[in-house]
């Protein structure tokens, strides 16, 4: 007898017994309890929990694992704008089959699946799923975590976790207050790319909201769930340090900013702000002092307004339609102190403004240049006399070989009769002295004959010629002073030249009667174009 033999067949008949009792059989799984049953199915000789399960098609290809997911978000904190985040409270549940874990055939009269907590899943394999843009994240709950863990009969493994997530929502600001917001929530494999792991969206309501959701400063509009691939490479860590496809899922929410709170706090007070700047209008330009408090007290609580406003906000590049508003009710506020500034500068004036015509054009025209505008009233009028005397002067003279054309004294045309002597202290329309008659006869000499009806040039005319002479010489200089000595006013020019003139006080007064009524319709204006492009554009 070979001993070496025997000895071999003992050795193995050992081996496989020693086997035998490291593996427990699942003979007679309905007599097992869960606790049992489990732990036969998961036992080190049937179940790697390292190990993803395998499956294969009918070709004999090595398939992906399939993973199916469903959320239930029963609570959402608003926005942090200054933090670009928000917060989540929900139920993520996925569902995969795993073949290693079927019972069905083990134990055929059990038909409700196994329930269990975090001790279950820990014994099970699990794909490892990430948020990808979560700040922060927890699994719910005191001393237990709340985790519940199902196995079917068919194998079919369920996992709940109750969350916490904070996640980046990155917010664009331009339209605040009246913006609305995308916000995301991504779902993406860890370690296992699209060739060992696939992720889905369950095919029935995969995103559910508690009834009880509600936002105080937001309104939920809608929401919808996405899947997709991502491409991460050797310069994307976010998978570790490898490359590859990996399958992800997303849910969006639509969010819209309720705006009741801002027209309240912030709108209709900065436009009654505005309003009130306006009241320095009806008060006198030369009331300083009460149109200053006024117009500096509403500049700076209207920016005090808008920074309370503006600290939870963000810094970022781009201009945000509530700056555009300041900007705006800042720019009116400023204008109304600067009108008056320009009024109490005009009503300290102490010379009339000329003006051409009663209307806004030359009046502010006027107003912004009155040495200019007045040196040309002054040329007008000099040259409106000039013009008038030369027609005078025209009319006046004497036809004649021997005269010359020289400037002559302007006086009336009146006949004389002969011992009536005018009154030396009447004066002419023009202020021009009148002359008397024994003058005049001595000046023209005895060639002059004063008759009862009227009088006339007899053969002595070349002495009246030559007297005529002698009076215009001495005229020419009174005349050509006519405006500055004999109290020809500048008032009279103007009246003469067409123009008019206004006292300093007037114009400011004119000025603020017009603010009265453009400030508010420019502010109305502005508020058409504003509101338009916020709910129409």
């Amino acid at each position: 007898m070979d001993w070496s033999l025997i000895i071999l067949i003992l050795i193995n008949t050992l081996y496989v017994t020693a086997l035998d009792d490291d593996c427990p059989t699942l003979a007679d799984g309905d007599s097992l309890s869960q606790t049992q049953l489990l732990d036969r199915l998961t036992h080190g000789c049937r179940y790697d929990r390292l190990e993803r399960p395998i499956t294969y098609s009918e070709t004999g290809q090595r398939l992906p694992v399939d993973v199916y997911m469903r959320a239930y978000i029963y609570f959402m904190q608003n926005l942090e704008a200054h933090d670009l985040q928000f917060k989540i409270y929900a139920l993520l549940q996925m569902r995969y089959l795993d073949p290693r874990l079927n019972f069905r055939n083990v134990s055929p009269k059990r038909r409700q699946p196994i329930l269990g907590e975090q001790h279950m899943r820990d014994s099970l394999w699990m794909p490892h799923i990430f948020l990808a843009n979560e700040r922060d994240s927890s699994i719910l709950g005191l001393t237990e975590k709340d985790i519940l863990t199902s196995i079917s009969p068919d194998g079919t493994v369920i996992v709940s976790n109750r969350i916490k997530a904070t996640l980046y929502c990155w917010l664009n600001l331009k339209k605040f207050p009246f913006d609305e917001q995308h916000c995301s929530t991504i779902l993406e494999s860890w370690m296992y790319n699209t060739s060992e792991l696939v992720l889905h969206w369950e095919q029935k309501r995969p995103i559910t909201y508690d009834g009880a959701l509600h936002l105080t400063e937001f309104v939920l509009q809608r929401s919808w769930s996405n899947e997709t691939v991502i491409n991460a490479d050797l310069s994307d860590l976010r998978h570790g340090a490898f490359a590859g496809n990996y399958s992800s899922l997303s849910f969006t929410v639509h969010l819209t900013r309720v705006v009741g709170f801002y027209l309240m706090d912030y709108f209709l007070p900065s436009m009654l702000i505005v309003a009130i700047s306006w009241v320095s209008f009806w008060l006198q330009a030369d009331q300083a002092p009460p149109r200053i408090t006024l117009g500096t007290s509403t500049l700076l609580t209207f920016i005090t307004l808008a920074s309370a406003q503006g600290k939870t906000l963000p810094k970022v590049s781009y201009i945000k339609v509530s700056e555009v508003w300041f900007l705006g009710c800042t720019i009116f506020i400023f204008g109304s102190m600067v009108e008056f500034a320009f009024v109490n500068t005009i009503w300290r004036r102490k010379n009339s403004v000329p003006v051409k015509k009663l209307n806004s054009k030359h009046i502010l025209k006027s107003t912004l240049s009155p040495n200019l505008l007045r040196r040309r009233s002054h040329a007008r009028s000099r040259s409106f006399s000039g013009t008038a005397l030369q027609k005078s002067i025209d009319t006046s003279s004497l036809s004649g070989a021997g005269f010359n054309n020289y400037l002559t004294v302007n006086l009336p045309i009146t006949t004389i009769k002969e011992g009536q002597v005018l009154d030396q202290r009447s004066r002419g329309p023009r202020g021009i002295q009148k002359l008397d008659v024994n003058f005049v006869e001595s000046a023209f000499g005895d060639g002059v004959r004063v008759s009862g009806s009227g009088s006339g040039l007899g053969s002595g005319s070349m002495g009246a010629a030559q007297s005529s002479g002698a009076i215009n010489s001495a005229g020419s200089s009174q005349t050509l002073n006519n405006n500055k000595a004999d109290g020809v006013t500048h008032q009279e020019e103007i009246d003469l030249s067409g123009w008019t003139t206004l006292t300093p006080q007037e114009i400011a007064m004119w000025i603020d009667s017009r603010a009265r009524f453009v400030f508010p319709l420019a502010f109305l204006v502005f508020n058409l174009f504003f509101w338009t492009f916020v709910y129409c554009i």
